[in-house]
């Protein structure tokens, strides 16, 4: 009975040099570090929210 749990793959592919401090700290929030560093996190509506705040910046692997 064990229920899978949705992941998602994000990749940050544009530096955040000269982006808002929100931005940079949505990044951070997501855990992603360097340039084209990833992280695999939860499906849930507030990381999609995440997400789609810094799309320009982010990619979906």
């Amino acid at each position: 009975m064990a229920t899978e749990q949705k992941t998602v793959k994000v990749q940050l592919v544009r530096s955040t040099i000269g982006c808002k401090q929100s931005h940079r700290d949505t990044v951070r929030g997501l855990g992603l570090r360097k340039l084209n560093s990833v992280r695999e996190l939860q499906d849930t509506p507030a990381v999609r929210g995440m997400i789609n705040k810094v799309d320009y910046l982010v990619k979906i692997v």
